[in-house]
Order: structure tokens, then C-alpha cells, then sequence
């Protein structure tokens, strides 16, 4: 059996795509997966399964959710050391004092060709990011919602991706670590 944590898109957000999380368990654990553990409303679950390919997997999530709730959310499915390694790898750590304003942005494919000037043009000149393979960092002390580069940065980019801030990032990890 493998842990994976599971990153969903878009669900319980601005009251759409509403999926209790109680629900979520259970739709979970009818795909066969066990010790499905939740985090907070916004679409965060650790589980184990023996299914060993996670886009498999995260695609059979999906639809299941679709088939279920009526809406198919995008479904990041990372393993314990993915996770680990993401937050290992935080460019800034002097930033980890305010795990509101420092956001792990975990993307669906490598970035191929971001684009550079509009992520300089987007970003607050307090406001730092830094790019990896298959995560992207990004501090921004004054609040993601009122940061046009955590609004734009998943179009410079030009891949599909979902945010959590490391507050969330370190609950999650403590989770897949029991």
C-alpha cells in the first residue's frame, strides 16, 4: 500500500462545487482506499491504496466525483516523499514564519516556457517566486488574495496547478507521516 495526498481543485470554494468532506471520505474509500484522513474544507485528503499508477488514480477520483457530486474537479495525487521533497526544497525559508503569505503551487506538468515578463510585470515588488520542476514557490507578505502574481501565475506558467500555503503543507505532511 502506498500513501498518496491527494490536492483538489476548486471544490468548497466560494460555496461551488460543494463536497462535504464526510462525503469525500466515503466516495474515497468505495475506490478502495483505506485510513482516508481529510484536511481542511478545501480539498485535501491523505489515504493509502494499492493502486500504484496515481494518474490512474487521480482520474478515477475525479470521475468518480463527477459521477457523484456533478462536477469534476482537477485531482494532484503526490506520495509522502513528493511532498516532503517540495517542502524541503522551499527557497524561502526566511519566509516560513508566515505560512499564510508563503504558498507551495504544485503543478500538473513541468513548465515548459514560462513567461517571464508577465510574472515580473504581475509580481509586487515585495513579492518572490521561484520555479522548480513540479513545484513553484511563491511569497507574498501581503496576502494571496490581493496578489495579482498568485491571480496570474498559473497562466505565465502555462500549465494547470494548485496552490496551498504552507501552513496546509506542513498539517498534511504531519498527517502522512503517522
Amino acid at each position: 500500500m502506498k500513501t498518496y495526498i491527494a490536492l483538489f481543485r476548486g471544490i468548497n470554494v466560494g460555496g461551488r462545487n460543494t463536497l462535504p468532506m464526510r462525503e469525500l471520505v466515503a466516495l474515497l474509500e468505495g475506490l478502495g482506499c483505506e485510513a482516508v484522513q481529510t484536511c481542511i474544507q478545501s480539498g485535501n485528503a491523505v489515504f493509502r491504496s494499492g493502486e500504484q499508477d496515481a494518474p490512474h488514480l487521480a482520474a478515477k477520483i475525479s470521475a468518480a466525483i463527477y459521477e457523484n457530486h456533478g462536477f469534476q474537479p482537477d485531482v494532484h495525487l503526490l506520495t509522502t516523499d513528493q511532498l516532503e521533497r517540495a517542502a524541503a526544497s522551499n527557497p524561502f525559508a526566511d519566509a516560513e514564519s508566515d505560512p499564510s503569505g508563503l504558498h507551495l503551487v504544485f503543478l500538473a506538468t513541468p513548465v515548459k516556457s514560462p513567461d517571464t515578463f508577465a510574472i515580473e510585470n504581475l509580481r509586487a515588488e515585495n513579492e518572490r517566486v521561484a520555479v522548480a520542476t513540479d513545484v513553484a514557490f511563491l511569497h507574498a507578505p501581503d496576502g494571496i488574495g490581493r496578489s495579482r502574481l498568485a491571480a496570474g501565475l498559473e497562466r505565465a506558467l502555462g500549465v494547470a496547478a494548485t496552490g496551498r500555503n504552507w501552513r496546509t503543507v506542513q498539517k498534511i505532511l504531519e498527517m502522512a507521516r503517522r
